[in-house]
């Protein structure tokens, strides 16, 4: 089995059963030793994502807002824009392996593994969506994290800006929505959501550090700096750390980030 090429096509599987079940059967040979990477190999150049087919794509300001999560519209709303997320994780997730060629294997260990991971995550929402009535692809979803990976074609800048920006806000994100939710009046699937935000939220963590340690690998290799990667984030998202942020310090701490980093990101000494 070729690494590379069986990544390219679970990546541009259109359905996302037939997209997780290649994924598995894939990952099952890879952890088998049963797959042999190519010396050399040049990457394709992806022009849509691969939810376009099920998905209709509107700008984020367009897509529905998870408000009133006490009516079934709003649970709806809130448990479809999160597995989006991590539906298009998945395919973030498979394109850090894909795309570098030539890196430690404990590299794309890390990335099958967290591939691994944003399925449950996705299946799990998805079957409460379901419970729901509805379906992913369902509602409208943003282009926002396709678009970050077609812009971040280098290792330092792709562990930058998708792990240690986009993942690590929903480090400080998800909190605050558990804190939303826990104020509701209880009932069966607010508690699930809660349970499964809470799980999502422990194994991110991981996440993050997986891309803290390859974005500091790669910074050792290119002979950069870390602090580089405040001129990532500016470069591809000028108002990324101009406001000051309510921080999950003790997840993004134990995620890699260094006090230094996170006084700056909070604009006060808050470690």
């Amino acid at each position: 089995m070729n690494f590379y090429k069986e990544l390219e096509l679970i990546i541009e599987a259109k359905n996302p059963a037939t997209k997780i079940e290649h994924f598995r059967e894939f990952y099952h040979t890879y952890k088998s030793d049963e797959i042999a990477f190519e010396k050399v190999f040049k990457a394709k150049e992806f022009t849509v994502p691969s939810y376009d087919a099920i998905c209709k794509i509107v700008p984020p300001q367009d897509v529905p807002k998870r408000s009133n999560l006490t009516t079934k519209e709003g649970q709806i709303n809130l448990l479809h824009a999160i597995a989006h997320i991590e539906y298009s994780a998945i395919d973030l997730a498979l394109d850090a392996a894909y795309r570098f060629v030539g890196l430690p294997k404990k590299y794309y260990d890390d990335w099958l593994e967290v591939a691994d991971d944003e399925i449950k995550h996705f299946v799990m929402l998805e079957t409460l969506l379901n419970e729901l009535g509805t379906n992913y692809g369902d509602i409208e979803v943003h282009n926002a994290l396709f678009e970050a990976s077609q812009r971040t074609q280098t290792l330092i800048e792709r562990m930058a800006v998708v792990p240690r920006y986009l993942e690590a806000n929903g480090l400080d994100a998800t909190p605050m929505i558990l804190k939303k939710l826990k104020k509701l009046p209880k009932n069966e699937m607010i508690e699930k959501i809660i349970s499964k935000l809470n799980i999502i939220l422990e194994e991110e963590i991981d996440h993050v550090k997986k891309g803290d340690v390859w974005f500091n690998y790669a910074c050792e290799k290119d002979d950069e700096d870390v602090d580089v990667y405040f001129e990532i984030i500016a470069k591809y998202y000028p108002q990324g750390f101009l406001r000051a942020k309510k921080l999950n310090t003790d997840a993004r701490k134990e995620a890699g980030f260094s006090c230094k980093e996170l006084n700056i990101m909070a604009h006060k000494h808050i470690c």
